[in-house]
């Protein structure tokens, strides 16, 4: 009897001690579990056709913050697009074709720690800064009245928190998460969630905000399930809209035709 009970407390402390260590571990590097940062040379030499300009934001403690601001002839306004966890603006930037073809300049931010970016993410106050500070830089040269904030995956919470405390001309979402600590649960299991530095409560932001909402999400979406939407519609001004995009998964929504017609009629 004793050796059964003997070799159950030895199992309890070795699964407990490994359960620890895997809180541990989550815990220290959430930052990096969360964005997973595509860094890039700082020589490195942007090449899209359409116009754009580099710009470097000192951001609250002065560490450097890289974006590509894309322009067009005469702009009708600014979009302020806050991207996904992984990629940088080689990539990102493709996507301003999108937006430049309807007569609008948009700046495309790499969060720090990504691209030409410095530093490494290490909170939610950290990130809610970088935005608030890259934002009010961008917008001195635009009608603060003709600005739109867009978000991608990762970057929905972020860009739905920014216009909730400034208040942009719209706010588009595209395959946002109802709540980051419910849909970290999932990628993440048994963590406390009082152990989690980023919580990006899209949920509680969005009430917040007065602009007019417009969220796309694809119904094939496996990453973020477009069942996200459909409870962030519930939380939603009348006048706001909640497009789901036919056989759409998490990818290549600002490449899809729906999306882009839509978009149209949103921007004119």
């Amino acid at each position: 009897m004793q050796t059964v009970r003997f070799i159950i407390l030895s199992l309890l402390t070795l699964f407990g001690g490994i359960y620890l260590l895997y809180v541990g571990y989550v815990y220290c590097n959430q930052g990096e579990l969360i964005f997973m940062a595509n860094k890039l040379p700082n020589d490195y030499k942007f090449e899209f056709k359409q116009d754009f300009e580099e710009l470097n934001i000192s951001s609250f403690d002065n560490k450097k913050l890289n974006g590509l601001l894309f322009k067009t002839p005469n702009p009708k306004g600014l979009v302020f697009y806050l991207h996904g966890n992984a990629g940088s603006l080689d990539t990102w930037g493709s996507i301003a074709e999108n937006y430049t073809d309807l007569g609008y300049d948009i700046f495309i931010l790499d969060y720090r720690g990504f691209g030409k970016s410095e530093g490494e993410i290490e909170s939610q106050d950290q990130v809610f800064k970088d935005l608030t500070f890259a934002y009010n830089k961008l917008i001195t040269k635009y009608d603060r009245n003709k600005v739109v904030i867009i978000g991608y995956s990762i970057g929905t919470g972020l860009a739905t928190y920014l216009a909730s405390v400034e208040k942009p001309e719209k706010l588009i979402l595209q395959a946002p998460y109802y709540n980051f600590i419910e849909f970290s649960s999932g990628r993440v299991p048994f963590v406390p969630d009082f152990l989690k530095k980023f919580k990006f409560e899209t949920d509680k932001y969005i009430a917040k905000v007065k602009s007019p909402i417009y969220i796309f999400h694809g119904n094939k979406d496996q990453v973020i399930s477009c069942e996200n939407s459909i409870r962030l519609q519930k939380l939603l001004k009348p006048t706001d809209k909640v497009f789901i995009l036919d056989n759409q998964d998490h990818l290549g929504i600002n490449e899809n035709s729906d999306f882009q017609d839509e978009l149209k009629r949103i921007l004119e």
